[in-house]
């Protein structure tokens, strides 16, 4: 079963862009010289490389690259120069430049000013087995990370009836390929779901009907009964009651418009919901038909068994899991665009944080535009803030909820391409919803676009990896010769946030649990948490998250406010209801004063 239509397979093959081959570099291969400006900015200089992307400004005849240096302070706003070393031209790079790819290159020396203040820091480039298209943390060992693309490590097409993982340990920097075929399941571009147990629960995809269960006591992926409908591309949600709710998904298994179902772990058994239909107001119009209007909708699962739908479409609805299931109006996020591809995730309870995507799920302008949702009761309608905007565009981004509530998006592009790595957004940006600004950080060295996942580790750095995926007619076995390897981002970097460092660039003091009295919880359980010192701390849940997309459905973060505090133990009262924390595994962070978070320990919350 080829998931594109020949028309869509002709318009991916027209779109995949030719870029550099250039190995991408992370930091310099040689000794760097620093420049001091007369306007007293600094300046590194690293000899042999350069900075892929627009230039502001070309000034001929410059002397040396110190020169160009001095041309770049003196121009505003101007981080970055290239000089070229055959050509005598300094290249001036504008500040609001969509990505700067920083590569070898003996013709040039790249300089950037290093002197803007807390950006964060990116981490050597790390090399994965398989293209990262989808992500999830194991929930009893929090130092790995199973990634999967399709039947093969950097090739999709058809139903392959097997899926290439890599298991990746961030902490001892181990990779390890793994294939998976005892599920006879295709499992590119499913929909996500952990259950309260652990186990993680991957629907449809390439091949549609499929369910695959990996236990992460086992190490194990066994296979599920098949849904109801066939999907690829929908999205799904753990409920207040612990079951799974999915919806959408005419990626594959036919087009038409797919009611959602739901999944009980404990009959082993799904139940078809004809009322919860898209067609009722979820679905976006696309250029490319039918079949891209139900993708990757943004589920929020809340009280009650009741489910928000944030987006992609403007307008927003409420779903109804109860008997065969319903839809409602819940408002409108934007009036002007739908938001296909966008980010979206819970940074506390209620509050929902969404931005970027486009209208059409390819060859689309990206926005900026970004809002808070807030959500309360369930079945009546969301308030909407419109904020000012992320200072990029961006399609095919990735959000990630850190644990003192700031959002971190990485990735995305201009425009929203399929495949290619045309106008790539490599500066990530941090969202600070109390002040309801935006920060721009520092730059990843790979563009991170369709087919990227980013995901928050437990030490309260992000992962963000992935992009490209060849697809192949005739599946397994096709002619891959024409696929544009350059796109193919079989790899990945951590990302620390700011709130890693002091203001001079040195690691910030970090708080310490050292004991936590439960390692399982309900909603409403009070726990005790001891730390290392009696200094003052907040906490905050979040839970663990499984990416595909820019979808984390698993993902949200609820702050522990009901806190009490004798010398270093803090008696710690978790929220009373479900639908706000939800069943599943978590992490606990303590922030201090300072803002910087603990080493998180695990906490399971069941039912």
């Amino acid at each position: 079963m080829a998931p594109y239509s020949v028309t869509a397979v002709s318009f991916l093959i027209s779109f995949y862009a030719s870029i550099s081959s250039a190995q991408a570099i992370t930091s310099c291969p040689s000794a760097e010289t620093t420049f001091t400006s007369p306007s007293d900015l600094s300046y590194k200089s690293c000899p042999g490389t350069d900075y892929e992307g627009p230039t502001a400004q070309i000034v001929p005849n410059t002397a040396n690259a110190a020169a160009c240096v001095e041309l770049c302070s003196n121009s505003t706003p101007c981080d970055k120069s290239v000089y070229d070393n055959s050509n005598k031209d300094c290249h001036l790079k504008a500040s609001d430049t969509y990505g700067l790819r920083w590569t070898r290159n003996t013709r040039f020396t790249a300089s950037r000013r290093v002197d803007v203040g807390n950006v964060g820091q990116w981490g050597p480039l790390i090399n994965l087995p398989v293209i990262p298209v989808a992500a999830f943390v194991v929930p009893t060992d929090t130092n790995r990370m199973l990634v999967f693309s399709a039947w093969g490590k950097n090739n999709f097409g058809g139903a392959g009836g097997l899926t290439q993982f890599a298991d990746y340990n961030w902490k001892t920097g181990s990779a390890s390929q793994r294939q998976i075929s005892n599920t006879k399941h295709d499992m590119f571009c499913p929909g996500i779901s952990s259950l309260q147990d652990g186990r993680i629960v991957i629907t449809g995809g390439s091949n549609a009907e499929a369910v695959s269960i990996y236990n992460p006591l086992t190490n194990a992926f066994t296979r599920g009964p098949d849904m109801k409908i066939q999907r690829g591309y929908q999205s799904s949600t753990v409920l207040s009651n612990g079951k799974i709710f999915t919806v959408g998904g005419s990626y594959s298994g036919g087009i038409f418009n797919k009611p959602g179902e739901v999944y009980d772990a404990g009959s082993n058994t799904w139940t078809l919901l004809s009322g919860a239909d898209p067609s009722q107001g979820m679905l976006t119009p696309d250029h490319e038909g039918q079949w891209r209007t139900d993708n990757h909708a943004w589920l929020f699962a809340w009280r009650d068994g009741s489910v928000f739908q944030a987006g992609p479409s403007k307008a927003m609805h409420w779903f109804s899991t109860s008997g065969n299931g319903n839809i409602s109006e819940a408002g409108v996020r934007d009036g002007a665009n739908d938001a296909m591809c966008g980010v979206n995730v819970m940074y506390d309870a209620g509050k929902i944080f969404t931005a970027g995507g486009s209208q059409d799920y390819t060859d689309s302008p990206a926005f900026n535009r970004a809002h808070l949702i807030s959500i309360d009761s369930p079945y009546q309608p969301a308030t909407v803030e419109q904020l000012s905007g992320m200072r990029y565009p961006r399609g095919f981004a990735n959000a990630v909820v850190l644990p003192d509530g700031k959002i971190l998006v990485t990735g995305g592009q201009k425009r929203s391409l399929v495949f290619p790595d045309t106008d790539s957004i490599l500066p990530a940006e941090l969202f600070d919803p109390v002040t309801k600004t935006f920060r721009t950080l520092t730059e990843e060295q790979v563009p991170r676009n369709y087919h990227s996942v980013a995901i928050l580790l437990a030490d309260g750095t992000v992962f963000s990896g992935g992009g490209g995926l060849c697809y192949v007619g005739g599946g397994i076995g096709g002619d891959d010769r024409n696929c544009n390897r350059a796109v193919d981002h079989a790899n990945g970097q951590i990302f620390s946030p700011p709130y890693l460092f002091n203001s001079d660039g040195s690691k910030a003091t970090r708080p310490t649990i050292s004991a936590v009295s439960v390692i399982n919880a309900r909603a409403g359980d009070s726990i005790r948490v001891t730390m290392g010192s009696n200094s003052k701390a907040s906490f905050s849940l979040i839970r663990m998250g499984s990416a595909t997309h820019s979808i984390n459905t698993d993902q949200r973060r609820i702050a522990l406010t009901d806190v009490t505090q004798s010398g270093s133990s803090y008696t710690v009262r978790l929220p009373r209801d479900s639908g706000v924390l939800l069943p599943g595994y978590y992490y606990l962070f303590a922030v201090n004063g300072n803002g910087v978070p603990s080493v998180a320990k695990t906490l399971q919350i069941r039912l």
